[in-house]
């Protein structure tokens, strides 16, 4: 799931993919209703990559909120974000345990549950997958960059033992 490349708009309803970038602005795709349109630069854009819940540990990012939630349901949908406060308050709770009642509005609540309705309703929610290629690609880039590092200081010795 990159979640880089979807947007919450302050003002707009929903959740946008970004599709391409202008001199103004984002061209935008509404997850809600599928129509097109520019975001501009004045307008404040947050990634969900840039998002945390507060916990009484530390932040937690988004998305390990989304996976723990989509954890919690076996990847089916979520109650409602338009529900009775009190049972969106529980269902946070069951789903993170550690979130801050004191600075977590309901509000905030809902607008993650809303969120995660609307991936989940897009399939975008495919934590497995995510988590699995990184490492992998991170360990095979770090062997790769010792192996060239080691080579470079191999043909430096040789370089400086012939002068």
């Amino acid at each position: 799931m990159e979640l880089s490349k979807i947007l919450a708009i302050t003002g707009r309803p929903g959740l946008y993919k970004m599709l391409a970038q202008t001199k103004n602005g984002l061209v935008v795709e509404s997850f809600l209703d599928g129509k097109k349109m520019t975001a501009f630069s004045h307008e404040r854009i947050s990634s969900l990559e840039e998002i945390s819940i507060f916990t009484t540990d530390e932040d937690l990012p988004l998305k390990d909120v989304l996976k723990m939630i989509y954890d919690m349901l076996d990847g089916e949908k979520a109650l409602s974000h338009k529900s009775d406060p009190e049972e969106l308050k529980e269902f946070f709770k069951e789903a993170v345990p550690n979130y801050d009642e004191e600075n977590v509005y309901v509000s905030d609540i809902k607008k993650v549950v809303q969120w995660y309705n609307l991936l989940q309703e897009n399939n975008m929610l495919e934590f497995e997958k995510e988590e699995d290629k990184p490492a992998d690609n991170n360990s095979d880039n770090k062997e790769a960059t010792e192996e060239k590092t080691a080579e470079a200081k191999a043909g430096e010795k040789t370089d400086s033992d012939t002068k």
